[in-house]
């Protein structure tokens, strides 16, 4: 898994320095995959249950699954989230990253700095027996303190010889409730944070999330397993 991981990190470091003004989410899609495909991997999402492209590219008040296409550019403001997952060696990894498109307003880059806090604090809590609720609460405990709310359709997952595996792994919870996870578990952490209400809604595509009130989201993923003394980001792609 270490390989699709790194493939998928790879991928996302690329793809940063094209994020940019007059740039449509269909050339990101392009060169993502050209690139996995280069490196011997195949696009997770690609044909997945039906979805039709590559990669997922979820911008301002997207929430995830975000289609790319030639008709959606990017403009100077917006956030895009990026969201990567490489098959290869018959195992998945899987990442995603939330990117400004030239200078975002204060309440953007607030809510980027935050969902990302509200990832690295789930991440700070995975151990040997760790609760699934463990890392909920304190993902859902961060981003309220701060005024935001945790997207509750959508969550982690189990990652492996399959896309989407046992266990679920939600961003809101109690503490010592759910799943323990045990050495040797690997799954996504990946918290959908809302600047307003939590609800969303589907499109008539089937796929693209959108918050209910029109308000941003922002998310952040990583690719994580359970070590015999804590944890391995197997997502390797570095933060700001």
């Amino acid at each position: 898994m270490r390989e699709s991981c790194d493939i998928a990190s790879q991928t996302l470091s690329l793809v940063k320095d094209h994020i940019k003004p007059g740039v449509s989410t269909e050339d990101l899609d392009r060169l993502c995959r050209e690139f996995i495909e280069s490196k011997g991997g195949y696009p997770s999402p690609l044909n997945y249950r039906g979805y039709p492209k590559s990669i997922c590219t979820s911008i301002n008040n997207v929430v995830c699954h975000g289609i790319p296409s030639p008709k959606v550019i990017l403009k100077d403001g917006d956030i895009i989230n990026v969201d990567i997952t490489v098959y290869k060696n018959k195992y998945h990894g899987d990442l995603s990253y939330t990117f400004p498109v030239g200078k975002l307003s204060t309440k953007a880059e607030r809510l980027v700095k935050v969902t990302y806090e509200c990832l690295m604090k789930g991440i700070g809590v995975v151990r040997p027996g760790v609760h699934v609720g463990d890392i909920g609460h304190v993902i859902q405990t961060y981003a309220e303190s701060n005024g935001y709310s945790v997207v509750r359709e959508f969550c982690g997952h189990g990652i492996g010889k399959s896309f989407h595996e046992e266990p679920m792994v939600m961003h809101y919870g109690k503490k010592g409730a759910g799943t323990i996870l045990p050495v040797g578990a690997v799954f996504t952490i990946e918290p959908m944070i809302n600047e307003g209400a939590w609800k969303t809604k589907i499109l008539e595509d089937r796929w693209t999330a959108l918050t209910i009130d029109g308000k941003l989201s922002a998310q952040f993923e990583h690719t994580i397993a359970i070590t015999l003394d804590g944890h391995e980001v197997l997502t390797s792609y570095q933060w700001l």
